[in-house]
């Protein structure tokens, strides 16, 4: 393995480890949990991230990676929306931490302002597509978006991860089912 495929792994095992720590032990555990869980040492994590803020927002982009992934197997179909929504409810519901970082960051953050751009990049075709088809009421916006999302992650209170999953499940079902016009509703 060359070195910087040795340093792409090593950032990720201290991605993954993150995660489940934070899954765990919530977003303030001491660093020093994710440092164990990874196998890498302490100034391996300090070379990748300047702090748990750095840690989160790296995060929350592989996240937006994985949404970007599934938004291209998705692709043109009119209701990729729901799809993507479901999908979205999904990971919520796996990392709890994740949706807390995007909720209690300021929405002015420079790397919040970048992630939000980005999911609005990602999200808003989609709308587009649904409303074009009939299956969203007209008039709805990114605006309408960001506060579906901050909805969505409300959805995470489940003592663990399936309590959590069938929270942002129904929760992303009563929202869907918002979002659609009657006819659509009727078929979601």
């Amino acid at each position: 393995m060359d070195l910087r495929a040795d340093a792409a792994q090593r950032r990720r095992l201290l991605l993954d480890a993150a995660d489940e720590v934070f899954c765990e032990h919530g977003v303030l555990a001491p660093l020093e949990l994710v440092v164990e869980r990874s196998g890498v040492g302490r100034a391996t994590l300090y070379r990748n991230f300047a702090d748990r803020t750095d840690l989160m927002i790296a995060l929350l982009q592989r996240a937006l990676d994985g949404l970007e992934c599934c938004a291209r197997d998705i692709g043109e179909r009119p209701d990729g929306l729901f799809l993507l929504l479901r999908d979205v409810a999904e990971h919520i519901a796996m990392s709890a931490p994740l949706a807390d970082c995007w909720r209690s960051m300021p929405r002015d953050h420079p790397q919040i302002e970048v992630a939000h751009a980005r999911l609005m990049a990602i999200l808003l075709p989609f709308l587009q597509r649904a409303t074009d088809a009939g299956l969203c009421r007209q008039g709805l916006d990114g605006d309408d978006l960001t506060l579906l999302m901050d909805m969505l992650g409300a959805c995470q209170r489940g003592s663990d991860e399936a309590e959590r999953k069938a929270l942002a499940l129904r929760g992303c079902r009563l929202l869907c089912h918002a979002l659609a016009t009657p006819a659509a509703a009727a078929a979601l």
